[in-house]
């Protein structure tokens, strides 16, 4: 793992694939797909047990996991894939003591190959919960399989990645196949019915968004004596840009994608700004600050940051001809008054008080993904999560290079992070922390 810092725009956004050769699978006027949803029940209807296998058992594949496990009737966690002995040690035990369900040693596989082995292992649905590096390959192989699947946002960290998931999400549609991608805000009542009103035209005509993801500083994993490379990235990959995104893509792409659903679109330019100050390890910056553009010249402002001390705000915002709304759950008059507030419903407790009937979004997913393959009903996330953050990608190499990025770019781009083989021991691959503005912008 060598270091280099001569930081030019081609070392973030590649070179442009020649003529017919590329994928388009979204054009720069092509609004995202609008996914139909089965009802949002409180649980799946009972059917056929449903087997899952989860590849990726760190702390997000484990609550995935659970959240599976809790969804639905008859439905169970089977296999298990990662490449640390003790994550697959960890999973088992949780989903024994916590969802009462036993997966036998044999059924645990171990190392870069594992998710082969997990789909291959007579299940249902697969979940993917590694770093994202590794999702457009392992989508693939799922897909091709013919296996259901849920995958964490985001569902890749390069173009190169975000075109292989439009292009499996295209088979995966031509093969009847459910894919939820975790962005649980489309799966959560309260977004779901703000959004309702804003498409039929409450707030008027959108003319501006904004969005954030502003918070501490996440965890990270100092390098321990033994450690090879490619160990310690991983357990620490959320700080590395080649296997997490940078937390514009990994974290933000939540709500850029929340701005897309509303809005309809997805943004063709973006202009951003950003830097590294405090960061512990890793190569990511701690901040971004996009302006981002739509097709129809309307602008999104984008702004992130994980920074110890800092103020906090996770939220999203449109802007109307008639009113505004802050997506979640409430929608104002151009005077600021509020016109509508979502009312979750209410139920009786066994002590006989009455509180709000809430059910987390992300055990939700699951039961949408359980309801649509129990009542033949398919629905597929995929694409247009892979628009998201490629969105979110666009993103952050504006603000790497000091330069203005475009869709036709990022569509047209050959840019891939990461090595060429995966195994423990050295990485083979340059660490840069980016300096934006060293190249003016190739023609």
């Amino acid at each position: 793992m060598s270091e280099e810092r001569d930081v030019t725009r081609r070392n973030f956004i590649g070179t442009m694939a020649a003529a017919g050769t590329v994928l388009l699978a979204c054009s720069q006027n092509e609004a995202p797909p609008k996914v139909a949803l089965p009802p949002m029940l409180e649980e799946a209807p009972d059917g056929p047990e449903l087997k899952a296998g989860l590849v990726g058992c760190g702390g997000r594949g484990k609550g995935a996991a659970m959240d599976f496990i809790k969804s639905s009737p008859n439905v169970r966690v089977t296999a298990l894939g990662d490449v640390f002995q003790y994550r697959l040690d960890e999973a088992r035990k949780i989903i024994f003591e916590k969802g009462k369900q036993e997966i036998p040693e044999s059924r645990c596989y171990l190392g870069f190959d594992a998710f082969k082995r997990v789909i291959d292992s007579d299940v249902d649905i697969i979940i993917l919960a590694t770093p994202p590096h590794f999702r457009p390959e392992h989508f693939a192989a799922a897909v091709e399989a013919r296996k259901h699947v849920f995958m964490e946002k985001p569902v890749c960290v390069d173009p190169v990645g975000a075109r292989s998931i439009m292009d499996s999400a295209d088979k995966a549609e031509a093969f009847g196949l459910t894919v939820v991608t975790g962005t649980q805000r489309r799966h959560q009542k309260e977004y779901v019915e703000t959004y309702k009103r804003i498409a039929n035209g409450s707030i008027g005509r959108i003319v501006a968004a904004r969005c954030y993801w502003n918070q501490w500083q996440l965890w990270f994993h100092e390098r321990k004596k033994g450690w090879s490379d490619m160990e310690w990235m991983i357990r620490d990959w959320v700080n590395w840009c080649w296997l997490s995104g940078d937390h514009i893509v990994e974290q933000h792409v939540h709500n850029i994608d929340v701005i897309n659903w509303f809005t309809g679109m997805h943004p063709v330019k973006a202009v951003g700004f950003g830097a590294r100050m405090r960061r512990v390890t890793g190569d990511q910056y701690d901040f971004f600050s996009i302006d981002f553009e739509m097709p129809d010249g309307l602008h999104v402002h984008s702004m992130c940051r994980q920074i110890n001390g800092s103020e906090r705000n996770v939220s999203e915002y449109i802007v109307g001809t008639k009113g505004s709304s802050n997506c979640q759950n409430t929608i104002f008059r151009k005077d600021g008054t509020v016109s509508w507030k979502y009312e979750p419903p209410m139920e009786i407790t066994e002590d006989g008080e009455e509180k709000p009937k809430k059910k987390s979004p992300y055990v939700q997913e699951h039961t949408d993904l359980v309801t649509a393959i129990r009542t033949g009903t398919p629905f597929n996330e995929a694409k247009n999560t892979a628009i998201s953050t490629l969105v979110a990608i666009m993103g952050r190499i504006s603000a790497y290079t000091g330069k203005e990025v475009t869709w036709g770019e990022m569509m047209a781009s050959d840019f891939r992070l990461g090595p060429e083989e995966y195994k423990m021991g050295r990485v083979n691959m340059k660490v840069q922390v980016p300096v934006p503005g060293t190249e003016d912008k190739p023609s």
